[in-house]
């Protein structure tokens, strides 16, 4: 009757871990996913932050309009003209 049970808990810790380093293997695609889409879109000159240029990591090197337009507007108000 006992190795019943010890067949049971053995399937089921295999069972367990199979699913962890499973879960862990699709955590891990989809961070590596996730980086590579950012490169890809960085890389194409799309914009990664829908338009928000305020807190955007690659303001400063950003070609698009939106950006281009939201600098002469704080170049402007930094040299105090309106």
């Amino acid at each position: 009757m006992s190795e019943g049970v010890d067949k049971i808990q053995n399937r089921r810790r295999m069972l367990t871990g199979v699913l962890r380093y499973a879960a862990l293997g699709v955590s891990g695609m989809l961070g590596v996913g996730i980086y590579g889409k950012r490169r890809r879109l960085l890389r194409e000159g799309e914009c990664l932050n829908d338009g928000l240029c305020k807190d955007c990591s690659v303001f400063d090197e950003c070609g698009h309009p939106r950006a281009l337009s939201a600098k002469k507007v704080l170049k402007r108000m930094s040299s105090g003209k309106k």
